[in-house]
């Protein structure tokens, strides 16, 4: 770059106001418009909603300002390398040069994907993308809701798919799909819907585009309201190859729109065949079901009348033949115990009178035992005043004498 030429005579005096001007004004018409490419660091929100932050490299650093309402397409994150378009400016109450940003775009796809993957790592860590949480597709929705652009091609498509396959009914939420309003237009969407409750399965659908145009799918809000949707929802973003992070949160993901509306509703053709096979299936089963009963009717061998009375009267003979057997039993087990009574006077008079010869014996032998027997041959009993017995000479005063045949008392 050339050195500009000085314009300002070196005799003229500026007061700090004047000469702050002079250099805003100079700097603002140098570079009404530059791109600057470096990574972005101290990002603040202020509450005015004006963002400020550095843009830097290994060399410098300047100050950046991004008034609200600028439209920004990314979540602006600490270390994300940007190309940003605006103008220098200064600002004299504090002597710096700084940066008013009109645009934002990620510095090259590496950038993009890293960023991606980051994010992506970090809301699989919160379980947004466990399968476990999927939901399964109803079998024939009654009523979609499709959040996308109403002018895009998708819609389009979409619409057109359904009407060859199984046509239903169709709400639009109307969603622009690319730009810094989109992740939140379109995570509005799935919000409605669910607020509403208003259809069976959400389709949310967009065309194909760079992987810049497609960034607002792969925001957080976009990821969690599809992640929290209560109503199964199907993810059409882009073409075959094209991955969003909408992808993973989603029931369903689609390759593209119509492959969304082919996912959600199944061909008529198809229909009819599932029809016909469970027709060929439940004929089949009731035809075998008629087989098999007619089988076990014809394996009944139904009994003349005869034959059936002849084999009552058969049993009846078995159970009279039985009776008469338990009855013979029970009356020749009587008899026998009849017998045992009848018997039973004649035993009790033998064992009395076993008693009886019995009784006799002892009283012989008690006699025999006994001390009168003793004093009958001749002996006698000498006892003192006190009715003892005195067996020797010195053993007292005789008082009685008992014999056999009584008592002398002595004076």
């Amino acid at each position: 770059m050339q050195k500009p030429q000085p314009f300002i005579k070196d005799d003229l005096v500026f007061s700090v106001t004047d000469a702050s001007a002079l250099l805003k004004n100079v700097v603002e018409t140098a570079f009404p418009r530059i791109k600057i490419r470096g990574e972005l660091s101290q990002i603040t929100r202020a509450t005015s909603g004006h963002i400020y932050m550095t843009i830097k490299d290994a060399g410098a650093a300047i100050s950046v300002i991004v008034w609200r309402g600028t439209p920004i397409p990314f979540k602006l994150e600490e270390g994300l390398e940007v190309i940003l378009t605006g103008k220098f400016t200064t600002y004299p109450a504090r002597s710096n040069y700084q940066i008013i940003a009109s645009e934002i775009e990620m510095a090259g796809i590496g950038a993009i994907l890293k960023m991606l993957e980051e994010r992506k790592q970090k809301l699989a860590a919160e379980g947004l993308f466990d399968p476990a949480r999927k939901k399964a597709l109803p079998r024939l929705p009654q009523t979609i809701g499709v959040v996308t652009s109403p002018t895009g091609a998708a819609f389009q498509d979409i619409q057109n798919r359904l009407r060859e396959r199984f046509p239903v009914r169709v709400l639009l939420y109307p969603a622009t799909v690319q730009g810094a309003t989109a992740a939140a237009e379109v995570a509005a969407g799935i919000e409605y819907f669910n607020r509403m409750k208003n259809v069976d399965v959400i389709i949310v659908a967009r065309g194909g585009g760079s992987l810049e145009d497609l960034l607002p799918f792969s925001e957080e809000i976009v990821v969690r309201a599809a992640a929290a949707s209560q109503i199964p929802l199907i993810s059409g973003v882009g073409h075959e190859p094209d991955w969003m992070l909408i992808d993973f949160a989603a029931d369903y993901r689609a390759p593209t729109p119509t492959g969304a509306a082919e996912a959600v509703v199944p061909t008529k053709l198809s229909l009819h065949q599932e029809l016909d096979n469970m027709w060929i299936r439940l004929s089949g089963n009731f035809t075998t079901r008629l087989i098999n009963a007619k089988q076990r009717m014809e394996s009944i061998n139904i009994k003349s009348p005869k034959q059936f009375v002849m084999e009552q009267a058969q049993r009846l003979d078995d159970l009279g033949r039985t009776m008469n057997l338990v009855i013979m039993t029970k009356i020749t087990t009587s008899h026998q115990k009849m017998d045992l009574v009848s018997g039973f006077p004649n035993i009790l008079q033998n064992r009395m009178m076993s008693l009886t010869q019995a009784v006799q014996h002892l009283g012989q032998m008690l006699n025999s035992l006994s001390y009168k027997s003793v004093l009958s041959r001749g002996y006698a009993i000498v006892r003192d005043a006190n009715g003892i017995i005195i067996s020797r000479s010195d053993s007292g005063v005789p008082s009685t004498i008992e014999f056999a045949d009584g008592v002398v008392t002595l004076s």
